[in-house]
């Protein structure tokens, strides 16, 4: 059986970063490198500050960098000297020409493809780690056999990751499963059993699935479809509590404890982020249709749209309390990342809540534990970074941004958040001070909020048994709930 000593990933983001460190980890006598273009990336990497925050990562890279764990951003000596070279580069949604807003953009997995085969010699195994379209790993095979050499002998597998942000170390120290897709062929089971014997280091051999690469591909897409698909089933019953007086959070409950649903992702909120669920949903839409099934495309973009849904519903539910306007007012939203234990603001609800408020002039003061400012102003500004400076403020502590503010809005479930001074806070809020909970996260605060004179409003559920009592005039503009914000940022 071929052994796998030399590891190479290309691409040193959240998912090629995470996952080498800990098979470097797991498996101390194999050396892996992982390379980027991105050399400033790289160089945080090498560093005491990692470019990403994960709880247990630091501790992972710190174990082993320097001894067989090692990053670069020379891309072809490490492709060279592999034995076994992950593809761990962004597999964006297009935004241009045919399948725009559906289809992944493979650009970035091509150039790879091509780089890896003009740097190869020998034998040497070629693993998707991106999370692609069904029939991707043909398209690299493809390249592949058309700048084939006498030498050369690349076999291509798909190996999906299927971490979460915020637990990654763990899923991926005790994964609840690890799926490795190839060729039906000898070559390409000699393929699947190399990399099986990687993670047979330390994942049990019956939680290792081998089927063809099809299914690999389809598994990954189809596994976030299902879970994107959950969340925004309970989004939509959310929608109903509110109007019938019913709690969410008892209905998950008791439809969670039947056995044949489950109780994982049954958790109402402002709707999903990250950079997977979007994504590879709009992916499925877009396969589904190119494959003329259209039934089945309108099926799953609804999830997309309930999500959408939710999130203008949050937001035109601030204004609505807020007197039907938010002109000028100072709001402060607590939490940017998409959720918690993570920097990652990639397709983060916040965004589009942000977006939505500012559209309506709100002046928002925001505050993040791990988000940078500088990202927080990247993911709003768009084509305009004028009405961004003048709009919103970002702060380091969450006691500033509440400070003469007329409503707190928690977009990210931080636990910190649970544990503040919320009697600090009132006595700094404007009158009347509203919370709005998008995370149901001060469920347990809620008559100690109540008593100190907060109004809440939350996801859900009926807090507050009546509003302070307001009219709109006739024909006074309100958000829309189908139409996006109006933005001129791109996406």
């Amino acid at each position: 059986m071929f052994e796998i000593k030399k590891i190479c990933c290309i691409g040193a983001g959240y998912v090629g970063g995470p996952t080498c460190s800990v098979i470097a980890q797991m498996c101390p006598k194999i050396r892996v490198t992982v390379v980027d273009v991105n050399e400033s990336r790289i160089q945080a990497w090498n560093s005491d500050t990692l470019p990403i925050y994960e709880p247990g990562l630091s501790d992972v890279v710190f174990s082993c960098r320097g001894k067989n764990l090692f990053f670069s951003t020379d891309i072809d000596a490490a492709i060279r000297d592999a034995d076994l070279v992950f593809i761990s580069v962004n597999t964006p949604t297009k935004t241009y020409g045919m399948g725009k807003g559906r289809a992944a953009d493979l650009k970035f997995i091509e150039a790879c493809a091509r780089r890896i085969v003009e740097m190869s010699d020998g034998y040497k195994i070629v693993t998707e780690k991106s999370t692609v379209p069904v029939r991707a790993a043909e398209s690299i095979r493809r390249i592949f056999d058309a700048n084939t050499k006498p030498s050369l002998n690349l076999q291509v597998l798909s190996n999906p990751e299927f971490l979460a942000e915020g637990t990654a170390v763990r899923d991926l120290k005790e994964p609840d499963r690890v799926l490795i897709g190839g060729d039906e062929t000898p070559e390409g089971q000699r393929a699947i059993r190399a990399l099986c014997a990687v993670y047979e280091n330390w994942v049990p051999k019956a939680r290792i699935i081998t089927t063809n690469t099809w299914s690999s591909e389809l598994s990954k897409l189809a596994a976030n479809a299902f879970l994107a698909q959950r969340i925004s089933s309970i989004n939509s019953i959310s929608a109903l509590c509110e109007a019938t007086g019913a709690d969410v959070e008892e209905v998950a409950r008791a439809i969670g404890m039947d056995q044949r649903i489950g109780n994982k992702f049954l958790k109402a909120s402002v709707g999903f982020g990250g950079s997977c669920f979007q994504k590879d949903v709009l992916n499925l839409v877009y396969l589904c249709e190119a494959l003329n099934l259209p039934e089945v495309a309108s099926y799953w973009q609804q999830v997309i749209d309930m999500n959408e849904y939710q999130r203008r519903r949050f937001a035109s539910r601030i204004i609505d309390c807020l007197f039907n306007t938010v002109t000028g007012k100072k709001i402060a939203l607590l939490g940017f990342s998409f959720k918690k234990d993570t920097g990652d603001t990639r397709e983060s609800s916040s965004i589009y809540i942000s977006k939505y408020l500012m559209d309506e002039g709100a002046k928002l003061h925001i505050y993040d534990p791990k988000v940078l400012k500088e990202q927080i102003l990247r993911d709003l500004s768009g084509d305009n970074p004028e009405r961004v400076s003048e709009l919103v403020t970002v702060t380091e502590d969450p006691y500033e941004a509440c400070a003469g503010a007329h409503a707190l809005v928690i977009c990210t479930e931080w636990d910190m958040f649970k544990d503040l001074n919320y009697e600090k806070i009132y006595g700094r809020m404007l009158k009347p001070a509203f919370i709005f909970d998008g995370r149901r996260v001060l469920d347990h605060l809620h008559p100690q909020l109540q008593n100190l004179g907060f109004q809440i409003e939350t996801i859900g559920k009926k807090v507050t048994p009546a509003r302070i009592p307001f009219t709109p005039p006739a024909g006074m503009a309100r958000i829309s709930l189908i139409d996006p914000p109006a933005k001129k940022a791109k996406f």
